[in-house]
């Protein structure tokens, strides 16, 4: 899955550990949970990380909820489930990876 580069411009928090802000493991690299989308640190500035595209978790057949023992993190008008590294969304009747 392919991550647009959208620049977070006017961010003058810098996150890090301890910072107030869920940290959400992505990849390689470390999400920070603020105002409803995630950022991420790139190349001395603050970046959306949002996936481009759709993409299915395939076959998963956990279903994700408030006691479901997965961290929530509020993601725009939606919850994501923190999930072996990366986040579900609902979507259509299946889990999306994000």
């Amino acid at each position: 899955m392919t991550l647009m580069h959208q620049e977070h411009a006017t961010h003058p928090h810098a996150h890090g550990p301890g910072c107030g802000h869920t940290e959400v493991p992505h990849g390689d690299h470390i999400d920070y949970a603020h105002d409803g989308h995630l950022h991420r640190a790139h190349s001395g500035h603050w970046d959306e990380c949002e996936p481009a595209g759709h993409a299915a978790h395939q076959s998963h057949e956990h279903q994700h909820g408030e006691d479901c023992g997965h961290r929530r993190v509020q993601h725009g008008d939606h919850v994501d489930y923190l999930h072996d590294g990366h986040r579900h969304a609902a979507h259509d009747g299946h889990w999306d990876d994000h």
